[in-house]
């Protein structure tokens, strides 16, 4: 059975708009990869990768991607027994409202959605594929 559509609705509201600051327990970090059933890695901004959850509120409604950015909250890291360090509290939907914060880290700078052209590299765009031989038919 299908979750109602206003727990889909509160979790969108819930990760629309970033907090007006963080406690120190709380940091921005990058995902780097889905480790399966709800645990991904992620980076910190001192490139230290740490094991998270997303919490059962974001599951099954908001989907996270390899890159992307989430608020984590590390306070229970102490406490617990097993590998996990943090809880995923916050995804970043919105990236450049949440840029604008002055908490964003600066180790996260803006990538370009494109790839910068380089001058050592020919585009080859609209050009044939080379041949295996190019002698053979001379």
């Amino acid at each position: 059975m299908a979750k109602p559509k206003r727990n889909i609705v509160a979790a969108a509201e819930e990760t629309s708009t970033p907090p007006s600051e963080l406690t120190t327990t709380q940091s921005i970090a990058r995902v780097i990869k889905a480790e399966g059933n709800s645990l991904y890695s992620c980076s910190l901004p001192n490139q230290k990768t740490i094991l998270v959850e997303l919490p059962s509120r974001f599951r099954n409604t908001i989907w996270l991607k390899r890159g992307g950015y989430v608020l984590i909250d590390t306070k229970e890291a102490d406490v617990r027994q097993n590998k996990i360090d943090g809880e995923i509290i916050n995804v970043v939907r919105d990236e450049h409202l949440w840029r604008k914060e002055t908490y964003w880290p600066k180790e996260f700078p803006k990538s370009s959605a494109y790839a910068e052209d380089s001058d050592e590299e020919e585009s080859t765009v609209g050009k044939m594929p080379p041949s295996d031989s190019e002698d053979e038919y001379e």
